[in-house]
């Protein structure tokens, strides 16, 4: 079924995500979430953290968010696929093409540029057809906040703003290197035709470095490419940080960016959340003022949101551990059941 949206003029979301997926009915949202694992490599979720989220939430998640690291496996990861699917939602993928967990560092295996001479052609065609014969829809991103430096993809990483090692003579190498990937790995993966991709372009909501040539719409595959834009807005992600940005102010900034960027693509809000126990801020009154703004169409091209619902250890002083798991936190979980599970406005299945 493909629902109209409320666009304005547009009327329908890319085509509704390329007929694969409904987006929402105007004036609602998906819900969806990362359940949170043990290992701090987003790859190990299971049945029971969806389940305890969602018991949490009081309601169900309409996609789930979870990585494919490169450097266990390369198969596509059809075991968390599958019990995804089985529990009723949409599995999203985040196409992770890294050796290590490690962050602030450059690829060495899987480069960009290795990506760019076809080094990995045969994984990605296998790991395409395993997607394809899965049958049903699936969200996959690759670089994952591409204009973060963390992440080796970032241009930081790849020629920053240099002009002259790679392609348009005008154009920064870094990000025109990350574009020109994205567009391979896709190309590779249609060839195969795995038609129930959605393909998703997910940003951070500040670049880091700032700097224009690492602006995320430098890094964008383009329209032909991809289905849905998508960004990250958190707060502070320790308690020791000094920082407590607020999620409005936040997304205020990048919204604007990101509806110029790609005039009728559906937006998603692909991982926000607070820690614990910061002085500077309390974690259940941010999620209720983004959540309060996000529920009442703040943001009208926004189509759903998912909370980033684990915890992890930052150092060897257990109180600067991080957590932004509802189960920890009864004031945040309070904060869901009334804007995620007792409201209408928010959906916990998705429609194709």
């Amino acid at each position: 079924m493909l629902t109209m949206w409320g666009l304005g003029t547009a009327a329908v979301a890319d085509q509704a995500l390329r007929g694969i997926v409904a987006v929402p009915p105007e004036g609602k949202l998906y819900h969806g979430v990362f359940p949170g694992g043990v290992t701090g490599e987003e790859d190990d979720i299971t049945p029971a953290d969806l389940k305890s989220y969602e018991q949490m939430a009081g309601k169900s998640a309409a996609w789930v968010y979870f990585s494919h690291n490169w450097y266990r496996d390369r198969g596509f990861p059809l075991h968390t696929a599958s019990w995804i699917r089985e529990r009723g939602s949409v599995p999203f993928i985040r196409l992770m093409l890294r050796s290590s967990p490690e962050q602030n560092r450059p690829e060495r295996t899987f480069s960009l540029g290795r990506i760019l001479e076809g080094a990995f052609d045969e994984d990605l065609r296998s790991w395409a057809r395993g997607a394809r014969d899965f049958a049903s829809p699936l969200f996959v991103e690759f670089g994952t906040e591409a204009n973060g430096k963390w992440f080796p993809w970032n241009g930081w990483w790849n020629g920053k703003d240099r002009s002259k090692g790679y392609g348009d003579p005008t154009y920064p190498d870094g990000p025109e290197r990350f574009r020109d990937a994205y567009r391979h790995i896709i190309q590779t993966m249609r060839q195969e035709g795995a038609a129930n991709i959605i393909w998703v372009f997910h940003a951070n909501c500040s670049d880091y470095p700032q700097a224009p040539w690492n602006s995320f719409e430098k890094y964008y595959p383009g329209d032909d490419y991809i289905d849905c834009l998508g960004v990250s807005v958190y707060s502070a992600l320790a308690p020791m940080e000094e920082e407590w940005p607020e999620f409005r102010q936040s997304l205020d900034a990048a919204y604007p960016r990101l509806t110029a960027l790609a005039g009728t693509k559906p937006i998603a809000v692909l991982e926000f959340g607070a820690a614990r126990n910061n002085p500077n801020g309390d974690q259940a009154v941010w999620a209720e003022r983004a959540l309060s703004d996000l529920v009442q169409n703040r943001w009208p091209r926004v189509m759903g949101f998912s909370w980033w619902n684990e915890s992890w250890q930052n150092d060897d002083n257990p109180e600067h551990d991080t957590s932004m798991r509802l189960q920890d936190n009864p004031a945040l979980a309070a904060v869901f059941q009334k804007w995620v599970g007792a409201h209408r406005k928010v959906l916990g299945r998705v429609s194709y």
